[in-house]
């Protein structure tokens, strides 16, 4: 086992196992907003790449419930099992830090039915970055004013919207986004503020980024009520 470290003040501890393209990009990013993390690959190249962007990096077999124990996880606030192709290996790590008695442990899938085994199996929550991405770009090519899409269960997403030409200098009440589209703007991005939950005489303005609510198909329609090429 190799260790790398380097200093940094942490609010929040996370562990992330797997240093692929996603695994190193969830690692790099919650270090450089101010968290600890702690990098674990079997791959020792991977371990040193990822040395000088976390708190600590370590080359260990995350399928080794012994390995996984002495680096004390359990004591870790979330532990992210980003692991690429292996689908056996991301199950059977996700089953040791379960009975390791991990706190909340975020597992990436590869598919529907790897994400079913993993949440059967004690995963807290399962991710598909690549389906998720997926959704993003689609989104956006149906409109280029969605800025982002988050699925937030199987029948409700948000979406940020950049305010299209149509709406802009019309208040909410005559937009009438609730009525015409079952849909609720929880909020309007306009620069570095935002205007939580705003008036129905609120304008829009070319600038503004709508935050808006609803279901799948509501938003949708609303998209492409709103498209523009």
């Amino acid at each position: 086992m190799r260790i790398g470290s380097v200093n940094r003040m942490a609010k929040k501890q996370f562990a992330v196992i797997g240093m692929g393209r996603f695994g190193s990009s969830v690692a790099a990013t919650l270090s450089g907003m101010g968290y600890e993390v702690l990098a674990i690959d079997s791959s020792e190249q991977r371990v040193q790449d990822a040395v000088e962007k976390v708190t600590h990096a370590v080359t260990a077999d995350s399928t080794d419930e012994e390995a996984m124990r002495s680096l004390g996880l359990r004591n870790f606030d979330v532990v992210v099992v980003a692991i690429g192709q292996d689908i056996q290996s991301s199950i059977l790590t996700t089953l040791i830090l379960k009975d390791l008695g991990c706190g909340a442990i975020v597992v990436k899938a590869q598919n529907e039915l790897h994400g079913k085994v993993l949440s059967k199996i004690g995963a807290d929550k399962v991710i598909f970055p690549e389906r998720d991405m997926g959704q993003r770009v689609a989104h956006h090519l149906i409109s280029p004013n969605i800025l982002d899409y988050i699925e937030i269960s199987n029948d409700y997403s948000i979406i940020e919207l950049k305010a299209p030409s149509a709406m802009i200098g019309k208040s909410l009440i005559q937009l009438d986004i609730r009525q015409k589209f079952k849909c609720n703007v929880m909020a309007i991005k306009s620069g570095t503020n935002m205007n939580i939950a705003p008036y129905a005489e609120d304008l829009i303005r070319s600038s503004d980024i709508l935050v808006i609510v609803g279901k799948n198909e509501d938003l949708s329609n609303l998209e492409i009520a709103y498209a523009e090429g």
